[in-house]
C-alpha cells in the first residue's frame, strides 16, 4: 500500500495505541528475562495533565520503550495518589456549594462523597497520558486508597509503633487553617512578603513606666503570658521580680529573664506567646508559663480574643492596630519584610499551633539512606549535584509528623478505650485492637463499642513512601513471586521538589522493610518554564494546554520538542517552536521514507558510489550508537535524542540519500535499496523510544508484519566495530563537496552541467570518496595533479587545492576584476588591524581577549589574501 503524502498524527496515534493495547505489549509478567522496572510518581487522583507531567512521563516512556527493545522484561507501573489535603478541600468545597457542611456528616458519609468525587474525576490524567503515548502496564494501575495499598500502610504504622519508632506527642506544629490540618515542615513554603513591624508599649504594674516591644503580629498579644529580657541587660535590672500589663486584655504577666533574648535586637524586650511560637513554647516550658491559645482551627479568634472573637486573624490585625493607637499603646509602625510560611497545597498562611500529633522517629531510619546515596553510591542521583541538597536535608532531619486532621486517607489505627492520653492500643483492625485493650487493661468485659478509633488520617506521603514495595504486594506478602522479581526497581524519574518529600522517604522505607534499595537511579527533571524563564502557571497565562499541543503538533512532535530542551536537573525554557521543530522532524522522516519508497528497484549493477555510501553510513550509525548508549548510561536523555536527530536529519537524509539516489528516471539497484531499507529500519529502532507513533507507522509500511514483528518489541541495534578513519576522511570530503557547490552557486554554473576537478593533494587524502565527490558535485573527471592549474577557479580545504577549469559560462575578466577588488579590500583591512597591533599602548592596556581577537583577525586576513593571490595567479 502506497504511503500517504502527508503524515497524519491524530489518525496514526489512535491506530497504533489501540494496536499496542490489543496485543498486550505493555503488560509484564515475571519470566526468564531480566526485569526493568519503573514506578510512576503517582499524580493527584483528581489532577489533569500539565507540562511537568508531560516532561516527566515522556522521559519515563523513553526509558521503558528502550528497555523493551533491549530485551528486558519492561514493567512500568502506573497509578494515582489520593492527595488527602487537595482532594478533601475540593470535596468540602463541592459539598458547601450544595449546602452541605462537612461537620454535619459522619466520616462514612463524607468518604462516600469523596469516593464519588474520585470515581467521577479520578484517573483523567492517566487517560491523558495514553494520548502522549505512555506505554504503562495499565493492568497494574494502583491507587493509594486501594484496599491492599491501605492495608500495607496500616501494617507499616503498626510495625513501626511496635518498634517504638512511632509515638504520640503534644508539639508545636504547622497548622493550615484552610485545610484545618497539620503539615510537615517540608510542606511549608516560605515566601518573602511585605508586612509591618508594630512597636507596642506594655505598662509595668504599679508604676507609670513602660517597656516597648516590637512584633509583626499584634493580634497575638492577646495570648502573651510573659515578657522576656536578657539577665545581663543592665537597662532592665530594676524590673526583676516585676510584672507587666498586656494592652487591651489587661492581663498581668511576669517579666522573666533568659539568655535566649538578644540584647542588641530592638529594645531587648521580647513578648512570649507559648501557644503561637515554637521558641516561645520552649521558653514557656522552661519558666512554667501559662499557655493561652487564642485561635480556632480556622484561624479566627476564640474567646481569648475578647471582642474580636469569631473574626479572622488578618481582619483583627488591622482592627487591633487602630485600637492600640486609640489607647496610646502603639508607639510606631514600620514597613518590614517577613519570611512567611504558607501551605504548599492551599497557599494559606501557616499558624504555629500546639497539638497532639503522631510522629515517626527519624534518627535510625535516615542512616542507611545517607549511606546508600552519599557513601556507597548504591543509589545514584542524576545530576549528582543534588547530593548536596540530599545531604543537607537528611543531616538536619527532624521527626516526621505523620498525622493529618482529615478524613480522606488511611485512618490512624490507634484505638482509645479510656479518658487518659495513654489509654489506647495500636492494631491493624478493631478485632486485634479489642484483644490488645482487654489484655492491657485486664478488663475482658470490654467490647468493640468501648473502642474509639483515632479520627486523624495519615499523611499522604506516609502512604506513598511504600509505593515501590506495595504496588507489588511486598508489604502484605514479601515472599510473593512478583515482588521478588520486580523489586528493587531500576529507575525513578521525578522532580527535585519532592526529593525529600518522596524520594528520600521511599529510600527510608526500602531499607527498613526489605533491607534493599527501592531503585538504583533517580533522574531529576527540571521545572518547565516559559521562554522568559518564568515558572508556568495558570495565573500568568503562560502555560500551554498539553492536549492542545498534541492536537497541534502531534504527540511525537511534542515529545521531541520537550526533550530537545531538557537536560537532567536543569529547568526547561519551553517554547512552542520546539514542538514545531519536533513536528518538522517527523515530517522530514516521513518524506525520507516516501523518497525511498518511490524509487523503482531493478536488478542492475550497484554503483561504486553506493557501496562507499553504505560503508560510510554504517560506520556513522555505529559511532552514533556508541554515543547514544553512553548518553543513556549517563542519563543524558536529551543528548541521546540530539545524536539521533543529527544522525537522521544530517547524515541519513541530507547526505546518505543523496549519495545513493538514482539518476533521473533511473532505477536503484536491489542491493543498495535493501541496504537503505535496513538502515532506515535501524534509524526507526533508535527513534522509537522518542517518537513511538511515527516509527511504528513507518515500520509497518515497510513490510507486512505480524504482531510478533512489531517495532515496539523489535531488537535494539547492537554495537559493532567501525572505521573511525573513514568518518574523518568523509568530513574532509564534505568540505570538498561544499566548495564545489559554493563555486557553482557563485559562478552560476548549473548543477546539470558537468565540471572537471583537479586536485593538488598536499594532505595525502584517500581517494576512497572520489566517486561520492563526482556524484554530488556532478564532476565528469576527477584527477590528481602535481602543480597548480592556470586559468581555473580554485578553492582550498586545509592545504589541498582544488581547481575547476573555467568553462564558457564564466567571464574570466569579470572574475579577475572581482578577485582584485576583494584583494584590495582585504589588504586595506589587514593594514588597519596591523596599525592597531603595532600600537604598544593598545597592546599593553587592552583586555587580553581583545588583543587576541585582533591577532586572529590579522591571521585570517593573511590567509584570505594568500588564497585570493593564488586564485588570481591561477586565472591569469
Amino acid at each position: 500500500m502506497a504511503i500517504p503524502a502527508q503524515f497524519n498524527p491524530k489518525e496514526v496515534e489512535k491506530k497504533w495505541y489501540e494496536y499496542w493495547m490489543k496485543n498486550n505489549y505493555f503488560h509484564s509478567t515475571p519470566d526468564h528475562r531480566e526485569p526493568y522496572t519503573i514506578v510512576i510518581p503517582p499524580p493527584n487522583v483528581t489532577g489533569v495533565l500539565h507540562m511537568g507531567h508531560m516532561l516527566n512521563n515522556t522521559i519515563q516512556d523513553v526509558l521503558i520503550r528502550r528497555a523493551r527493545l533491549k530485551g528486558f522484561n519492561a514493567c512500568w507501573v502506573p497509578g494515582t495518589d489520593h492527595a488527602s489535603i487537595a482532594t478533601e478541600a475540593k470535596v468540602v468545597a463541592k459539598l458547601k456549594s450544595e449546602g452541605i457542611d462537612k461537620s454535619d456528616l459522619t466520616r462514612e458519609e463524607f468518604l462516600k462523597h469523596a469516593y464519588d468525587w474520585t470515581d467521577k474525576y479520578g484517573g483523567t490524567i492517566l487517560e491523558q497520558l495514553k494520548q502522549l503515548g505512555c506505554s504503562c502496564d495499565w493492568d497494574r494501575t494502583k491507587f493509594t486508597m486501594d484496599e491492599d495499598m491501605s492495608a500495607s500502610v496500616i501494617k507499616s504504622f503498626v510495625d513501626l509503633y511496635n518498634k517504638d519508632m512511632i509515638y504520640r506527642g503534644y508539639r508545636m506544629v504547622n497548622w493550615d487553617p484552610e485545610a484545618k490540618t497539620t503539615l510537615s515542615d517540608e510542606e511549608v513554603i516560605y515566601e518573602e512578603r511585605q508586612g509591618k513591624l508594630y512597636h507596642l508599649r506594655y505598662q509595668i504594674e504599679g508604676s507609670n513606666e513602660y517597656v516597648t516591644i516590637a512584633t509583626t503580629r499584634p493580634e497575638t498579644i492577646l495570648g502573651d503570658t510573659a515578657i522576656c529580657i536578657h539577665p545581663e541587660d543592665e537597662r532592665y535590672f530594676h524590673l526583676k521580680g516585676k510584672k507587666a500589663i498586656v494592652p487591651i486584655c489587661n492581663r498581668v504577666i511576669p517579666i522573666i529573664f533568659d539568655e535566649y533574648v538578644d540584647m542588641e535586637f530592638g529594645t531587648g524586650c521580647l513578648k512570649v506567646t507559648p501557644a503561637h511560637d515554637v521558641n516561645d513554647k520552649t521558653l514557656g516550658e522552661k519558666h512554667g508559663l501559662e499557655i493561652i491559645d487564642i485561635f480556632n482551627e480556622d484561624a479566627t479568634l476564640n474567646s481569648f480574643g475578647l471582642h474580636y472573637e469569631g473574626k479572622d486573624r488578618f481582619d483583627v490585625r488591622a482592627a487591633i492596630e487602630k485600637e492600640l493607637e486609640t489607647i496610646g499603646a502603639l508607639v510606631k509602625v514600620e514597613n518590614h519584610v517577613n519570611n512567611v510560611g504558607t501551605s504548599e497545597r492551599t497557599k494559606a498562611v501557616i499558624e504555629p499551633r500546639l497539638s497532639d500529633q503522631w510522629f515517626l522517629r527519624m534518627d535510625e531510619l535516615v542512616k542507611p539512606a545517607i549511606k546508600a546515596v552519599l557513601e556507597s553510591d548504591e543509589i545514584k542521583l542524576h545530576p549528582s549535584r543534588f547530593n548536596n541538597t540530599y545531604r543537607h536535608w537528611l543531616e538536619n532531619i527532624r521527626d516526621w509528623n505523620i498525622s493529618r486532621q482529615l478524613w480522606w486517607g488511611q485512618q490512624i489505627p490507634a484505638y482509645y478505650y479510656g479518658d487518659g492520653k495513654e489509654d489506647f492500643v495500636v492494631a491493624e483492625n478493631s478485632d486485634d485492637a479489642l484483644l490488645l485493650a482487654q489484655k492491657k487493661t485486664g478488663n475482658f468485659e470490654l467490647t468493640k463499642s468501648d473502642l474509639q478509633q483515632d479520627p486523624d488520617a495519615l499523611d499522604t506521603w506516609f502512604s506513598s513512601w511504600l509505593w515501590p514495595i506495595s504496588v507489588f504486594g511486598g508489604m502484605l506478602d514479601p515472599e510473593n513471586e512478583e515482588f521478588k522479581y520486580y523489586y528493587p526497581t531500576n529507575d525513578l524519574v521525578t522532580g527535585p521538589d519532592i526529593l525529600f518529600f518522596w524520594v528520600a522517604r521511599m529510600i527510608f522505607a526500602g531499607y527498613e522493610y526489605t533491607g534493599k534499595k527501592p531503585f538504583s537511579n533517580v533522574y531529576l527533571t527540571g521545572l518547565v518554564r516559559d521562554k522568559q524563564g518564568r515558572k508556568m502557571s495558570k495565573s500568568l497565562g503562560n502555560s500551554p494546554e498539553p492536549l492542545g499541543l498534541i492536537e497541534a503538533f502531534g504527540a511525537d512532535g511534542v515529545r521531541v520538542g520537550l526533550l530537545l530542551s531538557s537536560s537532567a536537573g536543569n529547568d526547561i525554557l519551553f517554547d512552542e517552536e520546539l514542538c514545531n521543530q519536533g513536528k518538522g522532524f517527523a515530517n522530514k522522516i516521513w518524506n525520507a521514507f516516501r523518497l525511498i519508497d518511490g524509487w523503482e528497484v531493478a536488478e542492475v549493477e550497484q554503483p561504486e558510489s553506493s557501496k562507499v555510501a553504505i560503508d560510510w553510513y554504517e560506520a556513522k550509525l555505529q559511532k552514533a550508537l556508541v554515543e547514544i548508549e553512553d548518553n543513556f548510561d549517563k542519563y543524558r536523555i536529551s543528548d541521546a535524542l540530539m545524536t539521533i536527530y543529527k544522525l537522521v536529519w544530517d547524515d541519513f537524509c541530507s547526505w546518505f540519500l543523496e549519495m545513493i539516489k538514482p539518476g533521473y528516471q533511473q532505477p536503484i539497484d536491489t542491493i543498495t535499496f535493501n541496504k537503505a531499507i535496513e538502515m532506515f529500519e535501524t534509524n526507526l529502532k533508535l527513534l522509537h523510544p522518542f517518537m513511538p507513533f511515527l516509527t511504528e507507522e513507518l515500520w509497518q509500511h515497510i513490510a507486512k508484519r505480524s504482531p510478533e514483528d512489531a517495532l515496539i518489541i523489535a531488537k535494539w541495534p547492537e554495537i559493532k566495530s567501525y572505521n573511525e578513519e573513514l568518518l574523518t576522511s568523509f568530513e574532509f570530503t564534505a568540505d570538498v563537496i561544499s566548495g564545489i557547490r559554493t563555486i557553482r552557486k557563485d559562478k552560476n554554473i548549473p548543477f546539470k552541467e558537468t565540471i572537471d576537478l583537479k586536485v593538488l593533494n598536499n594532505e595525502k587524502v584517500t581517494n576512497y570518496f572520489d566517486t561520492i565527490i563526482m556524484k554530488l558535485g556532478n564532476v565528469a573527471d576527477l584527477s590528481y595533479i602535481t602543480e597548480q592549474v592556470n586559468g581555473a577557479l580554485s578553492y582550498r580545504v586545509k592545504s589541498n587545492e582544488y581547481f575547476i577549469p573555467v568553462g564558457g559560462n564564466v567571464d574570466l575578466d569579470a572574475e579577475i576584476n572581482k578577485l582584485e577588488e576583494e584583494l584590495k579590500y582585504m589588504q586595506g583591512f589587514l593594514k588597519s588591524v596591523q596599525v592597531k597591533l603595532s600600537n604598544e599602548k593598545f597592546v599593553a592596556n587592552a583586555k587580553p581577549e581583545i588583543v587576541e581577537s585582533e591577532r586572529k583577525k590579522e591571521a585570517d586576513a593573511l590567509a584570505k589574501i594568500n588564497t585570493l593571490e593564488q586564485s588570481l595567479i591561477n586565472l591569469k
